[in-house]
């Protein structure tokens, strides 16, 4: 479409230029042209020579600039002459073509629409519209994956996931920001959680295999309609804040399974400092040593079962015992209840999301 929209304005230029322009793509063919019989020709090591370059390219009688400023060149605007007319010629013709395939795109291209949706920078009510403009399936189960690398790679984060998954018309993907990459991956019938996790897990392991790159990875909920991307979008967003403060451990993180930490991670931390005021009258969660809390975090690993939680820990079942009741006193909660339990384990993630909250003066 892009060479039909370049010929275009090529042609309505033409008689204004007075000099034969046109556009090469990025294997070097000529797609536009004032002299249309150009069309098909190949113009080579123009493209390389361009890459080394942030200044026109003059070759064989002709004056060459990149159409904008991407890192990725895919289309070389080219006037005739060597002259400094032709380079102010060249400049002009590289910026309006490039503002023109802006606009195009925002308004026809795909990811574009897409890229709005998320986003929600388009009304709920157009959305339907531009659906049926694209020839979009909107009724389709997809998944968002939020994507944040760390660290600097020679290749650019955008790149490595576009590599991976190249097909345009099912896949989507997109940069939100410098270091986070959206995928919004249509799934067929109905996808498990399982499969879903896997797909995460290929994407970080080839990032990291095939790159050399880390990246933490978010997953929202499969959407049956594309109305609903935004939410699976935030879901994911969600997922890496939440996972961030309760399972810091792990590089991919779904919304599905955060749990009550999604539930803590929403509430108001004058709330939170209430509960845990609350919960301790008898003593600070602050009071407990090491050894207690390494007793607490073994106790809960194993289900609330005091032998095989001594047998973890390389102690006597009586001198478990003996700490648990320490706890006790301590705080006011039996962990061998199940409802005093529960209340520590809450207070825990409670006091780890106060942790993990910036201080604000």
């Amino acid at each position: 479409m892009s060479n039909r929209l370049f010929q275009g304005v090529i042609l309505q230029m033409k008689d204004t230029v007075d000099r034969v322009i046109g556009v090469i793509d990025d294997n070097g063919v000529i797609i536009s042209c004032s002299e249309q019989v150009k069309i098909g020709e190949l113009r080579q090591g123009v493209r390389d020579e361009m890459v080394y370059t942030n200044d026109a390219v003059i070759a064989g009688g002709y004056t060459y600039r990149p159409i904008g400023n991407s890192s990725k060149i895919e289309n070389i605007v080219f006037v005739e002459g060597e002259d400094k007319m032709a380079d102010k010629f060249a400049m002009m013709l590289s910026i309006s073509l490039s503002n023109i395939k802006s606009l195009y795109d925002e308004k026809y291209d795909k990811a574009s629409f897409i890229k709005n949706v998320i986003l929600d920078n388009i009304l709920p009510s157009d959305i339907y519209i531009k659906s049926k403009e694209l020839h979009f399936a909107s009724d389709v189960n997809r998944v968002v994956f939020l994507i944040r690398f760390h660290g600097k790679s020679e290749v650019i984060p955008f790149d490595m996931v576009q590599n991976m998954y190249p097909d345009k018309n099912k896949d989507y993907v997109i940069s939100v920001g410098e270091q986070d990459i959206v995928l919004v991956k249509e799934m067929k019938g109905h996808a498990e959680p399982k499969e879903i996790e896997k797909i995460a897990e290929s994407i970080s392991n080839t990032i990291s295999s095939e790159f050399y790159a880390k990246v933490l990875i978010g997953v929202g909920t499969v959407v049956e309609n594309i109305k609903d991307l935004a939410r699976s979008y935030k879901e994911a967003q969600v997922a890496l804040e939440v996972g961030k403060v309760f399972d810091s451990d792990k590089n991919i993180v779904s919304y599905e399974n955060l749990g009550i930490g999604r539930l803590i991670y929403q509430l108001p931390t004058t709330l939170c400092e209430m509960f845990l005021q609350e919960v301790f009258k008898k003593g600070s969660m602050d009071s407990l040593d090491r050894e207690a809390l390494i007793t607490i975090q073994a106790f809960f690993e194993n289900n609330l079962n005091v032998s095989e939680t001594s047998r973890k820990l390389f102690v006597h079942r009586n001198t478990l015992i003996y700490r648990l009741e320490k706890i006790r006193k301590m705080t006011g909660l039996d962990l061998r209840e199940f409802e005093d339990a529960i209340t520590f384990k809450v207070a825990l993630m409670v006091k780890r999301y106060l942790t993990s909250k910036p201080v604000k003066f």
